[in-house]
């Protein structure tokens, strides 16, 4: 496992949601930006296991859970900084056991919710002329996926298209969106649902030989939350150890 201790980050008097950053990357991430004097909003269905974290509960599949959760955040804090999307779901089904309520239950978790929740952060980031999206696809979206469907790895596909119009509207307001695609990660659900053989058989497979830590998909998206990123917007990083 690889252990990543030689960088830091500096975001005191910073604001920060996390979208489902309450396990695997996404808490990673909170955990990262809290440790960087960031104020860190967790918003999903389960609660942040820290007490440094603040949790608000919210189903990202309910339009009326984000427009409540932003509601929450005016009234917790004057501005947002930095929006982090990393919530989503998955099923492994090949298109002909897909329904269209599966499709729609996929695509909506995945990308819809996205999209409202790109849309409630410009309306905040706009006044401030300042801010920063972080939108969390998968290398499925960059290319395709040897396990799941045809409706996850579309809307991870699109996540990456919203990310790229959408810093193409709202750059020159001085918020920047880019999007990470991570691949397969070592978090607990990978570790509780793979054999150790299935893992070693995987990482044979990947060029860096070894699956991603958490740490080093967390830290990427707080790099394009610095000032060190200040001039790169609509990109996509892929973090997935020199697979195509």
């Amino acid at each position: 496992m690889k252990s990543v201790n030689n960088i830091s980050f500096d975001f005191i008097g910073s604001t920060v949601l996390v979208i489902g950053g309450s396990k695997g990357i996404g808490k990673s991430i909170s955990n990262k930006f809290s440790a960087s004097g960031a104020r860190v909003f967790c918003a999903s269905r389960t609660s942040h296991s820290s007490d440094s974290i603040n949790f608000i509960k919210c189903d990202i599949s309910k339009e009326e859970d984000i427009e409540n959760l932003f509601r929450e955040i005016d009234e917790k804090v004057p501005r947002l900084d930095f929006v982090i999307n990393v919530a989503g779901t998955n099923l492994c089904e090949p298109i002909e056991n897909i329904s269209s309520a599966e499709w729609d239950r996929v695509v909506n978790t995945n990308l819809k919710s996205f999209y409202l929740i790109c849309r409630e952060s410009v309306k905040r980031m706009k006044p401030n002329k300042f801010g920063r999206i972080v939108n969390v696809s998968s290398i499925a979206g960059r290319n395709k996926s040897i396990v799941s469907g045809v409706h996850y790895t579309s809307s991870k596909a699109g996540i990456i298209g919203l990310t790229r119009q959408l810093a193409h509207e709202v750059s020159k307001h001085g918020i920047n969106v880019n999007v990470t695609c991570p691949s397969q990660t070592l978090t607990e659900m990978l570790e509780q649902s793979m054999t150790r053989k299935q893992i070693s058989d995987l990482e044979e497979k990947i060029p860096i030989k070894r699956i991603a830590t958490v740490e080093e998909q967390a830290l990427p998206v707080l790099f394009l939350c610095s000032d060190a990123a200040s001039y790169i917007t609509g990109a996509a990083i892929d973090i997935n150890g020199g697979q195509l």
